[in-house]
């Protein structure tokens, strides 16, 4: 499966620890919701466009905003 994602400005706790909520949709285009608690890249590639990249948060949809903090896994 592939997904494409985007990071977003919500952080929620799994399991005790902080993990950012991204947005995204399968190649089919089935929505889902990420919970990303680490990312890293090779520390050998230029990380410049990375990093800015990574920081780049857009404000999450209302369906996660709505997202129940039980359904979390």
């Amino acid at each position: 499966m592939k997904i494409t994602i985007e990071n977003t400005t919500k952080v929620v706790h799994v399991d005790g620890v902080p993990a950012r909520v991204w947005e995204g949709r399968t190649e089919s285009g089935v929505p889902v919701i990420v919970f990303v608690t680490r990312i890293a890249a090779e520390r050998t590639e230029d990380l410049a466009e990375f990093e800015r990249d990574l920081a780049e948060q857009r404000t999450p949809s209302a369906a996660v905003e709505a997202w129940p903090a039980r359904m979390i896994l």
